[in-house]
């Protein structure tokens, strides 16, 4: 019994290194070649495996990019996790999440990303039905949010006056880069300036009033006492 157990928890386990294999050699064909150029026999036979092996994990070629999509996904939702977990204040915290997310934008990934949905307007459609499936894992991300932007209110660096659920949606729309991707094709500005001037924006925006100290009342110099 331990045996037949070990041996399905090792096919289990080659099962899953060969469907990595698959998706890193598609990964590198598709930032290679693009989406159109890319055909499973060439992803086939960058893994060295069968035609057929390819379909034994994925049924199609739409399919393969709907996985690799959402492995890239959940990885850009762990790197956010642990930027949220470091225990930095509330304000670094935010900040670093973004530098994160805009340092990337650079990188082949997320062009190769972009330049597949831009491709195929029939792709893109079907990723964003499917991206609902995904809608518990922003939940909770943004949940985390919400709880890092209470921690600035109570710390005095927020505005306890604003909802925190409107905090949370516009630093949200902040980590949805589409809108900035032009800017930095054109070579018109770097990730980090972005950055920069988003966080100056975002915090202007949300931070507490300053408080003022009552004074004493200075008697005149000379007066009696």
């Amino acid at each position: 019994m331990a045996s037949s157990v070990a041996s399905q928890s090792l096919k289990e386990r080659q099962r899953q290194e060969r469907e990595q294999l698959i998706l890193q050699a598609a990964e590198e064909l598709l930032i290679e070649n693009g989406y159109h150029e890319t055909s499973i026999d060439q992803i086939a036979a960058r893994v060295g495996v069968s035609k057929g092996t390819i379909y034994l994990h994925f049924e199609s070629k739409e399919e393969l990019i709907f996985a690799l999509f959402e492995r890239n996904q959940r990885l850009f939702q762990q790197a956010m996790e642990t930027h949220l977990a470091a225990g930095n204040d509330p304000r670094a915290t935010l900040e670093s999440l973004l530098t994160y997310l805009y340092s990337g934008l650079n990188g082949k990934h997320f062009q190769m990303m972009r330049a597949i949905l831009l491709q195929s307007p029939e792709l893109r459609s079907r990723f964003a039905e499917r991206r609902g499936a995904h809608h518990e894992g922003w939940s909770e991300l943004t949940e985390r949010v919400a709880q890092v932007l209470d921690a600035g209110k109570r710390c005095g660096e927020f505005d306890p006056a604003m909802p925190t659920p409107i905090m949370v949606a516009m630093y949200t729309n902040l980590l949805h880069p589409m809108s900035y991707t032009r800017l930095l094709e054109d070579g018109q500005i770097e990730p980090a300036e972005i950055v920069k001037q988003m966080c100056h924006f975002f915090f202007k925006g949300i931070a507490a009033e300053p408080t003022t100290q009552p004074t004493t009342a200075q008697a005149p110099h000379g007066s009696a006492q």
